[in-house]
């Protein structure tokens, strides 16, 4: 599987992502710049976490208009998968790419532990390593992981199945309890009709390796080499 990841200044997760796709798949990511409009032919896209031009105006709203992400819409409208993670998921809503937006954690502090997810969805290429209804730990780290949409499009997300973690507790249980960030419907991550473009705000990248205490993340990247290799 051949993979790119989209760098802006601010990233400070891309160097994370690019070792879980190299040691995974097989094959190092082209490490793209933010200002680049000729991105090479892959089969996956990543836009990695980190704080995008200081997140000024709104987390992902200054990168949603750099020159790459052009052609990165270009190439989720032809199908190409797209991984947005943190930063990168903020970025996508901000693109256009998802739907809904990412505001300010309910309790106004940034939140930096490992939380549980449940997993809603295994049909699309990110998942296929997943049981619907599994469980699995993955770290967050971010200040504006509140995931909100009006009613009638959150109807839509639900309705559609386009909902691909919830928090959770460690028993699989979505509650108030475990929802870190005030995220409507506890939605922790969210693929597109087409299921070619997820976003999510936990880390899988930093749960991939055993030596990080953890592998539950390691199955997304196995899963997308085996879908798209």
């Amino acid at each position: 599987m051949k993979s790119a990841v989209i760098v802006f200044p601010g990233s400070n997760c891309d160097r994370d992502m690019q070792v879980a796709l190299a040691r995974i798949t097989g094959t190092p990511p082209v490490m793209v710049w933010h200002r680049e409009t000729d991105l090479p032919r892959v089969d996956l896209i990543a836009v990695p976490g980190g704080f995008s031009y200081g997140d000024y105006l709104r987390s992902g709203a200054m990168a949603a208009h750099s020159p790459a992400m052009t052609e990165v819409r270009k190439r989720a409208a032809a199908g190409v998968a797209v991984l947005g993670v943190c930063n990168g998921f903020q970025i996508l809503t901000e693109a256009g790419l998802l739907p809904g937006v990412l505001m300010r954690n309910a309790s106004l502090r940034f939140i930096c532990r490992d939380v549980y997810l449940r997993v809603e969805d295994s049909r699309a290429p990110f998942t296929t390593r997943y049981r619907t209804g599994q469980v699995i730990r993955i770290p967050i780290a971010h200040a504006d992981g509140n995931f909100f949409a009006d009613a009638e499009t959150l109807k839509r997300i639900e309705g559609e199945g386009q909902v691909a973690f919830r928090y959770c507790d460690p028993n699989g249980e979505v509650t108030a309890a475990a929802n870190p960030n005030g995220s409507l419907g506890n939605i922790a991550g969210i693929r597109n009709r087409a299921g070619n473009v997820l976003g999510m705000m936990p880390h899988p990248e930093r749960l991939a390796d055993q030596l990080l205490s953890g592998i539950d993340g390691r199955a997304m990247f196995e899963g997308l080499s085996e879908a798209l290799g």
